[in-house]
């Protein structure tokens, strides 16, 4: 390891979006402690941003779902190995894998053995599914950084060294969120009955989830003819996808505001949310509006993945609050009869969406830290500097 501040290399690989916004927080945190130092790896415009030194474009890396892997793999492993050759030549202070543990994780356990600490933010949801992944863990990471508070717990009980850092999304989303202010923004009533429907940002979850939710959109506006749509469309590509598959079956008189963007105004502006299993679950809980949880994939990619989970439940906010919180709906059980009627509830039933909110705030300030923060010292422990 370099002696000086200023010949200090530290390196990171990010392999998709959320995990470059990750990075950049952390490299925000650590910059002012680490002036001159050399960061490096593989990252995206985020990162970059910060100073970051990107070998590889980001995008070579992205790979969305679990049977898309298999035609890229060889030349992700060649990434992976060119890399790993160049880092054991330069010997870096410290190796950072942000998420994308499948890249990063196989990276990090050669490493490690070969005496280069690494850290792994964020933990692997091996509380929700693939628990044997611990073991791997074990041999791959140096330190841990959590993102939830429950996970500390999973970490140190195996032996690896953790820290829980809060997560982003709640120092992002306000604790109060400002539904008026969304509803102009968007140039919808402030008297408006507004549902809000997020398929994904994934092409994959497009193609499973769009039908289905508009289908049950449909269904939502002959129970009441005012409630207004909105879906915020990820990008260019998403949107003319989703417009081809409500062409495809038919759906183009469901009326639906598509928006460049503006997840969070969306979520905001909506009195409930139908919403895809994942990140953006976490996010309408922040937004403390009601919703149901659905999600849809490849038929053979579902047989795979239902063996792997061995708890109660998948989205976010119901495993933050170890119960059902909210609805769930899975692959056939996500049909638009069943979704439209779960939807129905979440805005009619003025008690629960009271309660709800309750505990999306209790929710909200259980994650809340200085995350930029709490991660950079946590590094900066690691590799001596804290």
């Amino acid at each position: 390891m370099a002696s000086s501040a200023d010949k200090l290399s530290l390196a990171m690989v990010a392999g998709e979006p959320s995990g470059d916004l990750l990075a950049a927080r952390l490299l925000s945190g650590l910059k002012p402690h680490l002036p001159g130092a050399r960061l490096h790896g593989i990252g995206g415009e985020h990162m970059i941003a910060q100073g970051f030194e990107s070998h590889v474009p980001m995008d070579k890396l992205t790979v969305r779902g679990l049977l898309a892997v298999i035609p890229r793999y060889r030349e992700i492993k060649g990434i992976q190995n060119q890399l790993r050759d160049q880092l054991l030549a330069d010997r870096p202070a410290a190796f950072i894998g942000a998420d994308y543990p499948g890249f990063n994780l196989g990276l990090e356990e050669q490493l490690k053995a070969a005496g280069i600490p690494t850290i792994h933010y964020i933990g692997p949801q091996i509380w929700a599914w693939r628990g044997g992944r611990i073991k791997k863990i074990v041999r791959a990471v140096s330190h841990m950084l959590v993102v939830f508070p429950f996970e500390e717990e999973i970490y140190r009980q195996a032996g690896v060294p953790v820290s829980y850092v809060g997560h982003p999304l709640a120092e992002v989303i306000p604790m109060v969120p400002d539904e008026a202010g969304a509803r102009a923004k968007l140039g919808l009533p402030q008297d408006a009955n507004v549902v809000t429907i997020m398929p994904g940002s994934r092409m994959s979850e497009l193609k499973y989830n769009t039908v289905a939710f508009v289908q049950a959109a449909k269904l939502l506006k002959q129970r009441d003819r005012s409630l207004r749509f909105v879906a915020p469309m990820a990008g260019e590509r998403q949107r003319q996808y989703f417009l081809e598959l409500v062409a495809q079956a038919g759906l183009q008189d469901v009326e639906i505001d598509l928006l460049d963007g503006q997840s969070h105004t969306a979520i905001a502006a909506g009195d409930a949310v139908l919403v895809a299993s994942g990140t953006a679950s976490l996010e309408v809980a922040l937004f403390k509006k009601p919703m149901v949880i659905a999600y849809k994939m490849m038929a053979l990619e579902w047989q795979i993945l239902r063996h792997f989970g061995y708890q109660p439940w998948v989205g976010l906010p119901n495993i933050l609050a170890r119960e059902f919180l909210v609805p769930e709906m899975l692959q056939d059980a996500a049909n638009p009869q069943a979704l439209a009627d779960a939807m129905w509830q979440q805005l009619s039933d003025a008690p629960h969406r009271l309660r709800l909110a309750q505990r999306f705030t209790d929710m909200h300030h259980s994650l809340l830290r200085n995350s930029a923060v709490e991660s950079a010292a946590a590094v900066l422990k690691v590799i001596g500097r804290g």
